[in-house]
């Protein structure tokens, strides 16, 4: 049978309560994550075969992770076991990944001290149909940007299809290059580039309107540079069949305002506008929606069927607390319901 294989850094998520609680309380909530493993949780849940490529130690710790992932029905089989640590990132509660509270504690971990050669690329692409990756793991060091390609290049000679998430993270990028000296390279090998406006200018040298914000743009203007952008990802990126753009704004006083975009076969397909006045957690939306384009794209759903799913699984991701989801297909199906009774 088919699969979705992930490639990403696996992470452990601590979220402080900020004001000192944290420090009188004893205790730090602790979340499993990483963006592509994210990816490979929301696929597994929909009843997707997915495997995830990572590297941890051979410890105990490290063991209850591997057990947690296996009762999640995530093929953990091509898990590198080396190294001496996984690497950890500290959110405080409420704050967003982007956001300066971000802080990383990620060098010399298991994933960021592999090596090229060292994992078995052809053994891995065997009977996969879709191989994620992001670019959170060339902004690690030139060597993990490096391995990023062997599998790249390996995936295409075996016709695997190839998606990239232009996730950017200014504390990353730390090893004398720009996103733009790398990412181009890597991308040009994918069939699928998620992203948006912003990332595609840091990390692809796309092109972007720098009056857009400043002229109150609304929904209409994002969507029509959407599809300029998109254009230009397709005319330089020659093996790129698919652009999604999501766009996610303030809303109200502690709400999201979110709605997304595909473009394929010369088409933009928009999703509907969602708005929500509470978030409860911001972390892995994105990868959320990642996973539900891969869903669409693995059960040969339309265009517009995809870009629907996937925004409404971004939104629902919003309700809950920690990196996965744990939505339903029926969850997801319940949102855009509800949604399309609000209009």
């Amino acid at each position: 049978m088919k699969k979705i294989l992930t490639f990403g850094e696996i992470l452990l998520r601590l979220s402080p309560e900020f004001g000192g609680k944290w420090i009188n309380n004893q205790s730090i909530p602790t979340f499993i994550g990483g963006a592509e493993l994210n990816v490979a949780a929301a696929l597994s849940k929909w009843h997707v075969p997915v495997a995830y490529c990572s590297a941890m130690p051979n410890n105990a710790l490290a063991i209850e992770i591997k057990n947690y992932l296996i009762a999640k029905n995530i093929d953990i089989s091509p898990m590198q076991w080396a190294g001496e640590r996984i690497g950890l990132y500290y959110l405080p509660q409420g704050a967003d990944l982007k956001n300066e509270g971000v802080i990383y504690d990620r060098a010399n971990s298991s994933f960021s001290d592999l090596k090229i050669g060292q994992i078995d690329w052809n053994t891995l692409f065997e009977d996969v149909e879709w191989f994620h990756f992001s670019a959170i793991s060339p902004a690690l060091n030139q060597t993990i940007a490096n391995i990023c390609l062997e599998a790249l290049k390996i995936a295409k000679s075996k016709k695997v299809k190839i998606s990239v998430d232009l996730n950017y993270r200014a504390k990353l990028w730390k090893y004398g290059k720009d996103p733009v000296d790398i990412m181009p390279e890597l991308a040009s090998y994918c069939d699928l580039i998620m992203g948006n406006l912003w990332a595609a200018n840091k990390l692809l040298g796309i092109s972007i309107d720098s009056e857009i914000e400043k002229n109150n743009a609304n929904s209409h203007d994002y969507i029509q540079h959407a599809k300029r952008t998109s254009e230009e990802i397709i005319q330089k990126f020659k093996s790129c069949k698919y652009v999604a753009n999501t766009f996610r704004f303030d809303y109200k006083q502690n709400g999201i305002s979110y709605f997304t975009t595909l473009f394929q076969d010369s088409q933009l397909y928009v999703s509907p506008e969602f708005q929500k006045e509470t978030v409860v957690d911001k972390v892995g939306s994105g990868d959320c929606f990642m996973g539900g384009l891969l869903y669409g794209y693995f059960n040969k759903f339309s265009s517009q069927e995809i870009i629907d799913f996937a925004a409404a699984a971004a939104m629902g991701k919003l309700n809950e607390v920690g990196d996965f989801t744990n939505q339903t297909i029926e969850d997801v199906k319940e949102i855009l319901l509800e949604n399309e009774l609000k209009v």
